[in-house]
This record gives C-alpha cells, structure tokens and sequence, in this order.
C-alpha cells in the first residue's frame, strides 16, 4: 500500500470530466456517424443534427456521462499508475526517482487499466449511445428494418438515463447492458496500450534531463500524440461497438462482433471508417 497514491485518483477524475464537457457534442457526431445513417460527413451531421435539435442536440445523453465517466477515468488512471508503480516496486525493491520505465511494466498496466475500463465503462456508453441515437427519425435510422414496437413511431424510447437503464433491464435483463462489451474489450486493451505506451515514452522524451517532471506543454503535446495514435488504430472496433450498441433501440440487426463487421463491410468497406475517422481528427 505504500506505492498506492490516491492523487492519480484525483488527477483522472478532474481529467474525466473535463473531456466530457469540451467532447460531448462530437462524440454525438460521431455516434449518429457510426451507427445512423443519411449523414454524408461530419459538416453535414453537424447542420443535421443543428437544424433537427438545435444546439441541444449535441448535449443529448450528457447527464450521466458526466456523473460516471468522470469516476471511470478516475478508476482507469489510477489503476494504470498504481499498478505500473506496483510492477516497477515488485521488479525492484527500491526504484531510484527518475529511473527508465519499463515496456513490460507499461504493457501490463495499459492492459489491466483497459481490462477495468470495459467492466466500468460498458454500461456508462451503452446509455450515453442510446440516448445520443434514440432521437433520430426512426425510418431514417433503420431503412428497411421491421421495427420492434410499431407504435414507437419517430418517438423517443427512452425518458432519461434512468428509465434507459430500467428499460433495458427490464427487456433484456443485466446482460444487456453489456451489449458490445466484446467488440468494447477489443478496442480498450490495444487502445489503452496504445494511448499509455506512447504518451509515457514521448512526455519523458519531450522533458530536458534537468527537468524532475514534464511540463504542462509536454504534457499536452504527448497526450495529443498519444490520442491520435491510440484512437487512429482503436476506431475500427469503436464503429463496431457504437454499432452493437446503439441495436436494440427499436430493432435487433447483428447476432454479435463478426456479424457487425461483415454487415459492416458488405455495404460500405473499407470506408466504412473515414467519417469517424474525420470526427476523431477534428476532437
């Protein structure tokens, strides 16, 4: 316990909620591209989604990412630096302020850290997707599809987070609200390797030997780098995911991950993935 620092805690939770606030709007963006249909880019989603809802619209289901994703990026950041000092402290009794970090130290970490990000974080997006998706036109979002309930019409399924939840439980019990979990830890492990790995090596690059930390400038820089790295190779599977997800708002259209990517494929391609692409670049 003497290697446990609840600043790490702290430090991720502020992070959490701030990505949040500033990222909400384009992360509805990027749900409506993802799994909605009729957008031909991101400019074109945005008027949209503008002319539809109006600004609000960009805000749908922000309520209880607020709330939870602060506490998961909390829970996800300190694990990853808890359990990196805990590898670094077992591998060497006494590790010297300043010494190396070690890639096998950071790959575990960065997977454990991705591990528990699925656990917490997979009903926190199921909401947020349903939420962000619900409030499409129903034949515009499902061309073609039989509907589940008739009677919902272009209405929305869904009052709030908490009639969300109550409704999928009620529906599809505890399990569904897990839906996309898989294709969710398919992404999150690579991803999480993929963000920490980078950003750990190019922030202690970027800080003069002089310098006992990296600065704020290092730090954002490396950040930066370490995002488009991580989400660039993560948003294949996040269109997976954003997908599984977002079925079952009023219709079941995949039996499960490689269902969704052959579907995927067979109408779209390869391109299926420029547009998210473009939204995470302009995030």
């Amino acid at each position: 316990m003497g290697n446990f620092q609840l600043e790490d805690f702290v430090a991720g939770w502020i992070g959490g909620a701030a990505s949040v606030i500033v990222g909400h709007p384009l992360d509805t963006v990027k749900a409506r591209l993802q799994a909605g249909t009729g957008y031909g880019s991101t400019l074109s989603c945005i008027r949209t989604v503008y002319r539809r809802e109006s600004v609000f619209g960009f805000f749908k289901g922000m309520a209880f990412p607020l709330a939870s994703i602060a506490v998961y990026n909390s829970v996800v950041f300190g694990v990853f630096s808890n359990t990196q000092r805990f590898l670094s402290h077992h591998r060497c009794q006494e590790p010297k302020a300043g010494s190396p970090r070690v890639l096998s130290d950071l790959l575990l970490a960065s997977m454990v850290a991705g591990v528990v990000s699925v656990g917490l974080g997979a009903p926190v997006d199921l909401i947020k997707i349903r939420l962000q998706m619900q409030t499409q036109p129903f034949r515009e979002a499902n061309l073609g599809l039989k509907p589940r309930v008739a009677a919902l019409g272009e209405q929305p399924a869904y009052q709030g987070p908490v009639h969300c939840i109550i409704t999928i439980v009620r529906t599809e019990g505890l399990a569904g609200l897990y839906r996309g979990a898989s294709a969710m830890l398919l992404r999150d492990v690579p991803g999480y390797c993929l963000y920490f790995i980078p950003y750990v090596f190019l922030s202690d690059w970027i800080t003069p030997e002089a310098h006992t930390g990296p600065s704020p400038c290092a730090v954002w820089l490396a950040g930066g780098m370490a995002g488009a790295i991580s989400w660039g190779t993560a948003t294949p599977m996040d269109v997976v995911k954003s997908r599984l997800q977002a079925d079952g708002v009023y219709v079941n259209k995949y039996k499960g991950v490689l269902d969704c990517i052959s579907q995927s494929y067979q109408k779209e391609g390869l391109k299926v993935n420029t547009q998210e692409w473009n939204c995470w670049i302009v995030w």
